[in-house]
């Protein structure tokens, strides 16, 4: 098991496969002047398969999530599905996209056992999203959402960060739109992970202002709390239920105390928290020949030493040196 001194169990795997992606959100990236780990440092297939297997097999891996960056541009992605979809006890495959490119890829990831998709989507609007991602690629996000529905990768989740002044009124829209089409909504507070280290507390929308915006249109009302869990998202059911939107208020309401994820970078590191300031290599002592119990031994002490918290309304707060591109989300 991945324990921690606070008696916490990482059951939920995130893996991300790549720090590139075809976007450039400005919340996360700089237009330009990024420097892409190079092909040496990623881990290969085979590698990613194989601590996937580990912390499944030995580490009660129950989750597993595969991020970037973009995960859609890793050409070996079906493969690894396949692989990890094949192991026993099986885990739970998800992979969290910006849906360019999902509606080429979307049946063929079903096919090789992937069950469902995150697609992140700030805007209905095509220009506004340009603004925001600095590309003209709205419509391919429609069209890898329609294709996650029909090939079955459901339920459908959809991922949307607000920006103040820029696309926060939106949120009512977005969450009508979502319910017309059975999509799960899910509302994040943008967090201090960008590149360009630009991150400004007072500019963030809060989850308070998201769900007063989201009043002024739909009931909310509070989903037990025993329905959470471990997961990041508190939910509300819209208009009595049964569909519900979320809100992940990983700023203003931090939800460590039942955090149960454990992460692996695309360069091989394990990262016990998002907003971790430290790493631990598995990359060097696999390819040094590690067995899977040195590994596992690795990855087990990264864990034991898990902060209480993320630390984000400490006065002392750093944020990572490292982006969410980088870390996966």
């Amino acid at each position: 098991m991945l324990l921690d001194t606070y008696g916490r169990q990482a059951v939920d795997l995130r893996v991300s496969l790549t720090d590139r992606c075809n976007l450039r959100c400005t919340y996360c990236m700089p237009e330009e002047g990024l420097q892409w780990l190079g092909k040496s440092d990623l881990l290969t297939d085979e590698e990613i398969v194989r601590l996937v297997t580990l912390a499944v097999r030995e580490l009660g891996v129950r989750e597993v999530r595969f991020t970037g960056g973009e995960p859609l541009l890793r050409p070996g992605l079906v493969s690894i599905v396949t692989a990890c979809a094949a192991l026993e006890p099986r885990p739970e495959i998800s992979l969290t996209t910006n849906g360019i490119g999902l509606a080429r890829t979307a049946a063929a990831l079903k096919s090789a056992g992937l069950d469902r998709v995150n697609v992140s989507l700030d805007t209905l609007d095509p220009e506004l999203f340009h603004t925001l991602t600095r590309r003209h690629r709205h419509h391919d996000v429609l069209a890898g959402l329609a294709a996650a529905e029909a090939a079955g990768l459901t339920p459908v989740k959809l991922n949307a960060v607000l920006m103040r002044g820029v696309n926060e009124h939106e949120a009512p829209d977005l969450l009508g739109w979502c319910l017309e089409r059975d999509y799960q909504l899910r509302f994040i507070e943008q967090m201090p992970l960008d590149a360009q280290h630009g991150w400004d507390r007072t500019r963030m929308v809060t989850a308070g202002e998201i769900l007063e915006r989201l009043r002024t249109r739909f009931a909310l009302t509070p989903e037990p709390s025993a329905a959470r869990g471990a997961a990041p998202a508190e939910r509300w059911l819209v208009d009595g239920g049964p569909a519900t939107v979320g809100v992940i208020a990983s700023v203003t309401r931090p939800f460590c105390r039942a955090c149960d994820r454990t992460r692996l970078t695309a360069d091989g590191q394990v990262r016990n928290c998002l907003f971790a300031t430290g790493e631990t290599d598995l990359r060097t002592a696999l390819r040094s020949g590690a067995g899977d119990a040195e590994l596992a031994a690795l990855w087990r002490a990264a864990m034991w030493g898990k902060k209480a918290g993320a630390g984000i309304d400490d006065p002392d707060f750093h944020q990572p040196d490292r982006p969410m591109s980088a870390i996966g989300g």
